[in-house]
């Protein structure tokens, strides 16, 4: 008996890569797979592959940034296997590493329509038929690059708007019965492979295959309960992701002025500035007093 034996699961971007694994490993896990990819030779062949392993699959080559192409996708698993119990927003275009006055703002634009409205467009088809089920799992695929990651604004701008959605849709839909999670995940892909700055944090032994169980774990009844994460998995490292919160102190008063402020971030607020982006930068001011400190 699989975990995801009895459940039909829709995988976007699984062509190739982390979506590839994904799909392979919930077939594996007892589900019914759709695998989708705009490449639609690639879909068949990780759709042939399960079959041929004695899994169910079928392939499909929409586009995730349309929203009607999107709502295909989701109908086709409902068309096939007669329910969409978990879907995995997995499609993505990866960095175009530029700094910002070298952006190009049609890539930009590229990258914003499939990581983030391709991502809504799914995610929204799939809560209708899941709310009327009275039940589901949707696994967003965010990136640690959403902390900030040089030379990547419109990428980590896209997974950072995947995780506020995660965070909402939680909301949203946990009295219906859906579950929405968000995965950041690390693993040696063809966007590693064309990106210097992701390859020192990542090596060719951190495959895909070794993030693939957590999403299977997220998209089955193990899971539940456990709604509204962000899980980052790097193959041999687990553990939940920080979300945004306020932070201590809350500074009070009538009413603020630019001196006021001043003031206070000069004040107060001086040795709780946060450290910022994947490098966790510390903010220059502070840099410049520790380092006059110590001299």
């Amino acid at each position: 008996m699989g975990v995801l034996d009895g459940k039909a699961i829709v995988i976007t971007g699984a062509g190739r890569g982390l979506g590839e694994a994904y799909a392979r490993h919930a077939a594996r896990s007892g589900a019914c797979v759709v695998v989708n990819d705009v490449d639609g030779e690639q879909a068949e062949k990780v759709a042939d592959r399960i079959v041929e392993l004695g899994g169910r699959a079928v392939a499909n080559a929409a586009s995730v940034r349309d929203p009607g192409q999107a709502s295909e996708i989701v109908a086709q698993c409902l068309e096939q296997f007669g329910r969409v119990d978990g879907l995995v927003n997995n499609a993505a275009l990866g960095p175009h590493e530029v700094l910002p006055w070298e952006e190009d703002v049609h890539c930009a634009r590229d990258v914003i329509e499939v990581n983030v409205l391709g991502t809504l467009y799914c995610g929204l088809a799939a809560a209708k038929v899941m709310r009327a089920q009275g039940a589901g799992s949707i696994v967003n695929i965010s990136s640690g690059s959403s902390f900030g990651q040089r030379r990547a604004g419109a990428y980590s701008a896209s997974k950072g708007a995947v995780a506020s959605l995660t965070y909402a849709w939680a909301l949203d839909l946990e009295e219906v019965g859906i579950r929405v999670n968000s995965v950041c995940p690390l693993a040696w892909t063809r966007l590693v492979e064309r990106s210097p700055a992701a390859q020192s944090r990542c090596t060719r032994e951190r495959t895909p295959d070794r993030v693939a169980p957590l999403v299977t774990y997220l998209l089955s009844d193990l899971a539940d309960g456990i709604t509204g994460q962000l899980i980052r998995c790097t193959g041999d490292q687990l553990h939940i992701v920080r979300q945004p919160a306020i932070k201590e102190p809350v500074l009070r008063c009538a009413g603020w002025d630019t001196e006021d402020i001043a003031a206070a971030f000069d004040g107060v607020l001086y040795h709780h500035y946060e450290p910022f982006g994947l490098e966790k930068r510390i903010t220059p001011r502070l840099r410049a007093a520790t380092c006059c400190s110590t001299e």
